[in-house]
């Protein structure tokens, strides 16, 4: 029996669209040749996970993400269902941590299987947790490296701020320096006549110097001759005998504060004082006396004559000369 080509393309249609229809459903994580269980999960944000991602243990891959669903009623929870091979047994309390798939992004369930409550009914509810993600932690560790990075710029822009007002005052300074050495140039080209001969006066004061030294050194010479003379004297012995001298002085010293000898009475005896107060007063008397009748000792005649002793004045003396002639008396009378 012939087959027309309309059935034949008509078979090739259906091959076509089953084949087609099958590829699909694999490629979203339906695999129909191998057993799969399906277990569930509850997520409060999926952070991009999708059908047919990878459910991992260990890192080994064995099984896919099935179907996400969201429940509304359930302040709009996410619920993964993902099939896992048969093979795997897994335990009450299996944790299902939604991690990241590596760096290039994308989203993976590492299974953490527990086996002390024995082995989980299929369908059965995982404990739904999260892993820090590399997105994650690069947002933490960048948030902080961006505020420093705002406020460098801020200070950035501060220092850029006084580095104009430092421009200016610098301009300001360069313009006084450019001022000043114009100023200079000036002066030096008026003053040139001057610093020649000023120069000229620096150079023959630096001859003087020289010649001067050439004199100071002969003198010199003489000073370390008198200075090696001096050195030569017999400096020791000189000052023996001051110090013999010294204690001597001590020792003559310590005899008048003694009373010792005629220095010593003169200094401690009361008696020498008493007597020459005594003296004193009777010398002024008889200066008092001799000032108020002065002719009971002194005579003068004009001429020359011999003079007889008074009678009751014993002890009188007369002295004649060609012109004056001078009687003591004694000052008892």
């Amino acid at each position: 029996m012939k087959i027309s080509q309309e059935v034949k393309v008509g078979i090739l249609a259906v091959v076509a669209l089953t084949l087609f229809y099958f590829g699909f459903r694999f490629l979203k994580g339906s695999d129909f040749f191998s057993a799969e269980n399906h277990y569930r999960v509850i997520y409060d944000n999926v952070d991009g996970l999708t059908n047919s991602n990878p459910v991992t243990l260990n890192g080994l891959s064995v099984g896919r993400v099935k179907k996400i669903e969201i429940l509304q009623e359930k302040n709009n929870q996410l619920m993964v269902t993902v099939a896992i091979d048969k093979k795997i047994m897994i335990g009450k309390g299996t944790r299902a941590v939604l991690a990241d798939g590596g760096l290039l992004g994308g989203k993976v369930i590492q299974l953490q299987i527990l086996q002390k409550d024995g082995p989980l009914e299929i369908d059965g509810m995982l404990v739904a947790a999260k892993e820090a993600g590399l997105q994650a932690l690069i947002r933490e560790k960048t948030l902080p490296v961006l505020n420093n990075v705002d406020s460098l710029t801020k200070n950035l822009n501060l220092i850029v701020k006084s580095f104009d007002k430092t421009g200016a005052a610098l301009n300001t300074t360069l313009e006084n320096a450019s001022r000043v050495t114009g100023t200079l140039d000036l002066t030096v080209q008026e003053n040139r006549v001057a610093l020649q001969t000023t120069l000229g006066n620096v150079n023959r004061l630096s001859s003087s110097l020289i010649e001067t030294e050439k004199q100071l050194k002969p003198i010199l010479a003489k000073v370390d001759n008198v200075a090696d003379s001096l050195r030569s004297l017999q400096l020791r012995q000189t000052l023996a005998n001051a110090n013999r001298t010294v204690d001597n002085l001590q020792q003559l010293l310590a005899g008048v504060q003694q009373g010792k000898g005629t220095l010593g009475k003169l200094t401690s005896d009361d008696k020498l004082y008493a007597n020459v107060n005594a003296t004193t007063a009777s010398l002024e008397k008889l200066l008092t006396d001799l000032r108020e009748n002065p002719k009971r000792y002194v005579q003068f005649s004009l001429f020359s004559r011999k003079e007889k002793t008074q009678p009751g004045k014993p002890g009188s003396v007369t002295v004649t000369t060609s012109t004056i002639t001078t009687t003591k008396a004694d000052s008892t009378q």
